[in-house]
Order: structure tokens, then C-alpha cells, then sequence
């Protein structure tokens, strides 16, 4: 009855441009290097706003930089259809994480210009600076401020580790907009993204779609153990302040909260500074990371009660001082449940495997979800391996995948009627 349903992308083309985009900060090993806010950033930004002009979009930038480019509705007081991600990597970053987001939108677009077909509502690709956090903190810029996270004069005054700030850094590229950087001033309508899994879930139960039901909340502490150092050799065993030991039980117990609380709990600790490091003294201080997730907030705060009093308990058993700073807290995101129903019968009614699941990472939809409908799309990655230069993904699940997109973009901006 609407030909728009049996619509489908041109696979090749989306492959192509991802590739395209990918020579800009192309690595030996096959990776990508485009670090927000540098000229590589630059180029990689003009190779997408001419694409998107050549598309027939409309393009602004607004003041933290996100760009957005807007194809016309029907209706184009109809707040837009958007979908987007980031185009910034990681030093060791690959070719898909972001940027799949971002040229998913763009062929959704290519592919409605190539049918003739006209949405009721406008759609729009979204472009958000910074979302890796390699150069500048916070991560997830873009999206922050105009999620209203923080504000623009906090983010645009942050500087990488050359002194540089956020915004001498868009004034150097040409990309310091004059839009408003506010959900607010520009409301959406709807919310896509579109990425990678980044993780091996999806893989391992050989489903081609993901249907982000939403995204971990995360605690992160800073955990600081002062013992005593010693010599190692006249200090007899059961009189040490051995830190180190101390810190050693907690990664343990850690991995149990995190396992206490399955299928989403997580807890990881990925960074260790011992002092003073050296081999034959007793270990006096330690400061260790220490990343805890999970999909409810209930259940993230018990986690959070259960590693203060491991903290403490394993503290006095090893005659050591503790403290433990938390320095992110991001609570658990659902996603819109209309939103996330458009993608399962979209993939339900092309004939794909697909299994719902909840994201680990953080994403620009973690802040667009505080300020509008909001659903994401995950496909597979080789060997769920993501931020490393081997990323990879099929073709065949990229076309996928952005095929469940331009479906659940039509249902939410509507098909004008000729």
C-alpha cells in the first residue's frame, strides 16, 4: 500500500563513503587518528557538509561546533526527524565508531532523494563535537550542551594538554557556529542513532540488530589506599601496611559486585599508580580507578553501598586509610519505548535476526534521551572490539542496520501524501 515501506538503501554507496571518510587520519595499521578539533577534524567535517549540500540539506553549526544538516519536510514547522553520531576517533580509533552514525543518516537521506519521496516532518543529520573526550573532557561534548548537561561556557572554556581551549581550538577550524547550542532553542521531534555494538553480544548470538533498550548508568570513583612503606626484607609479614595488598583484594571484590548483580552489572578497574613502585619496598600508597554499571539505578546504588564497605572492611584488615572520591555519575538511561518498537518491527518485517539488549558505552542518545524521544540501532562488530584500529563490521550488517533506520525514521517524520 506505501512503497515507502519496501524502500531500501544502496549499500555500496554507504560502504563507499564510509571508506571515503576514512582516508582522512588513516592509520598504518587500518584504523583512523581524527582527533576532535584538529585539522583532520576539519577536513573530515567539509567532507561531510558538502556531501550533505550535494544531498540538497541545509546546514548550520552551532556554537559548541555540532553540525547539523536539514532536509525539508512537508510541514517544516514540525519539529525534525534526527539521527546523527560523531566523527571524532580515538588515537587507535576505527573506521565505524561514530561514523557509521553519522553516514547511516546521510544515506537515509541519499536514499529518499533517489525515490522521490517527501516526509512530512524535516529530518535532519546531527554532527556532535567531541564525543570521544581523547582531547577535551567532558566526553559526549556536543551533545552535553545541548542536552543542557553543562553549560557552553564551561565546555567551550576547557583546554587539552597543549593549553589549547574548545574554543580557540572551533575558531581554528572555521567551526565556531553562531546557532544556539540548546535542545530548547532547536527541539527535535525524534532521536535515531545508529552504531556499531562495540561490544561482542550481538556477535556471539548471531543477531544482526540490536534494539537498544537503553544504557547503563555508570559510577566512577577514584579510590586512594595509604599504607606504610617498608623495606621488604626486615618488615615481618603480619606487621605491614602493604597498600598494594589491599589494593589487590579490592580488584577482586570489584569483579564480585559486578558478578553479584548480572546480566548488566559491570565493574572494571583499569587503572592502577603504585608508590613508590619500586622492588624491594613494601608498596605505601595506591590509587586505583574504579567503573561501576549497570541498567537500574537501584541496583547501581547498592553496588555503590557494597564497594564502600568492602573499601573500608578491606582497609582495616590490611591496617591501611582509605578514601573513595566518585567523580562521574551518569544514571541509567531507558530510551523511548515507541521509538525502540519501531525498530524491532522494522526489523521484524524485513526478515532479520535481532535481539534487544542495553548499551555499555556512553553515546550522544544517552543526552539527547534527557531532551526528546530517543532509540538507537546497534549492529555487529568483528570480535565485539571497538576504540582499537582492527574494528571492523560487515557490510552486509551496515546495510542492515541502516535500513532499520530509514524505516523508523519514516514511521516517526511521516510520508507526505503526493
Amino acid at each position: 500500500m506505501n512503497s515507502s515501506t519496501q524502500l531500501r538503501i544502496n549499500g555500496d554507496r554507504l560502504w563507499n563513503s564510509l571508506m571515503e571518510l576514512a582516508k582522512l587520519g588513516a592509520t598504518e595499521k587500518g584504523g583512523v587518528c581524527r582527533i576532535a578539533l584538529t585539522d583532520l577534524d576539519r577536513q573530515g567535517r567539509d567532507l561531510f557538509t558538502r556531501w550533505a549540500r550535494e544531498a540538497g540539506c541545509e546546514v548550520r553549526v552551532d556554537q559548541i561546533g555540532n553540525i547539523f544538516a536539514r532536509r525539508a519536510g512537508r510541514d517544516n514547522a514540525l519539529p525534525p526527524v534526527v539521527t546523527g553520531s560523531h566523527i571524532d576517533t580515538q588515537p587507535t580509533g576505527g573506521k565505524f565508531d561514530g561514523n557509521y552514525g553519522v553516514l547511516a543518516g546521510l544515506e537515509v537521506i541519499r536514499s529518499l532523494n533517489d525515490a522521490g519521496i517527501v516526509t512530512e516532518a524535516p529530518l535532519e543529520i546531527a554532527v556532535w563535537t567531541n564525543e570521544e573526550g581523547s582531547r577535551f573532557v567532558p566526553v559526549m561534548m556536543g551533545s552535553g550542551v545541548f542536552a543542557d548537561a553543562f553549560t557552553l561556557e564551561h565546555a567551550l572554556a576547557q583546554r587539552d594538554n597543549d593549553g589549547i581551549s574548545v574554543a580557540e581550538a572551533l575558531a581554528s577550524i572555521g567551526y565556531a557556529g553562531a546557532a544556539p547550542a540548546s535542545a530548547a532553542a532547536s527541539p527535535v521531534g525524534a532521536y535515531f542513532e545508529a552504531h556499531i555494538e562495540q561490544g561482542p553480544v550481538l556477535e556471539a548470538n548471531e543477531r544482526v540488530i540490536g534494539v537498544v533498550e537503553g544504557a547503563l548508568g555508570q559510577r566512577w570513583y577514584d579510590v586512594v589506599l595509604q599504607g606504610m612503606e617498608a623495606h621488604a626484607g626486615p618488615t615481618p609479614m603480619e606487621l605491614r601496611k602493604d597498600a598494594l595488598l589491599a589494593a589487590s583484594e579490592l580488584v577482586l571484590e570489584v569483579n564480585r559486585i559486578a558478578l553479584a548483580h548480572a546480566p548488566h552489572g559491570r565493574g572494571t578497574v583499569g587503572w592502577i599508580e603504585n608508590y613508590p613502585n619500586s622492588r624491594n619496598v613494601i608498596p605505601g600508597r595506591v590509587k586505583l580507578s574504579v567503573d561501576l554499571r549497570a541498567a537500574d539505578d537501584v541496583v547501581l546504588s547498592t553496588m555503590d553501598a557494597e564497594l564502600k564497605e568492602a573499601v573500608q572492611r578491606i582497609a582495616a584488615k590490611g591496617k591501611v586509610e582509605a578514601t573513595v572520591e566518585q567523580v562521574v555519575y551518569f544514571p541509567p538511561q531507558p530510551f523511548t519505548t515507541t521509538l525502540v518498537s519501531a525498530i524491532r518491527e522494522a526489523a521484524q518485517a524485513q526478515g532479520m535476526t535481532w535481539m534487544n539488549v542495553i548499551s555499555g558505552a556512553g553515546h550522544d542518545a544517552v543526552y539527547l534521551a534527557r531532551v526528546c524521544p530517543t532509540a538507537m540501532i546497534f549492529v555487529p562488530c568483528l570480535d565485539g572490539i571497538s576504540h582499537n584500529e582492527i574494528e571492523d563490521a560487515q557490510p552486509g550488517h551496515l546495510e542492515a542496520g541502516c535500513n532499520v533506520l530509514l524505516q523508523a525514521m519514516l514511521q516517526s517524520a511521516g510520508v507526505a501524501s503526493s
